[in-house]
């Protein structure tokens, strides 16, 4: 085989629509714009959304309740998922991203007390629950928050 002989696979071109070249093309006149209106204008048409005037879907739509968009978002993680970590360790952001704990910290880590810790650590993340500080304390081991 030469490089001349080499041609795409069959049906992976296609012609291309050459638009207003007499009628004989299919597309020619008003090349696939109908007659007059705003579509067959230059930039006309209408925005996103927009639904001739009648009031758009998504401001029929009723609006439910609130979302802050300033509020803190935690990655939560709970007292009995740090018994993977051994002895003595410092278990950090970082450390709960790498032992495939966490795989986005959002804007901070909040450890919770869920569960029992058999293990003395040294947690250092964004915040702790009263529970959770009460038993990493309680398995000798200490809450720093960052």
């Amino acid at each position: 085989m030469k490089l001349h002989e080499l041609s795409p696979a069959e049906g992976a071109t296609k012609d291309v629509k050459r638009k207003g070249r007499g009628h004989g093309s299919g597309n020619g006149k008003t090349a696939g714009k109908g007659h007059k209106g705003q579509n067959a204008r230059s930039g006309g048409g209408v925005r996103p959304g927009f639904e001739g005037g009648q009031n758009p879907y998504s401001m029929r739509v009723p609006q439910r309740g609130f979302k802050n968009r300033f509020a803190t978002r935690y990655a939560i993680v709970n007292v009995a998922d740090l018994n993977r970590f051994d002895d003595g360790a410092v278990v950090d952001t970082q450390a709960l991203v790498d032992s495939g704990l966490l795989k986005n910290t959002l804007d901070g880590v909040k450890v919770l007390g869920n569960g029992e810790l058999s293990k003395n650590l040294t947690v250092k993340v964004a915040a702790f629950s009263e529970s959770a500080k009460a038993k990493i304390e309680k398995a000798g081991g200490k809450a720093e928050v960052m």
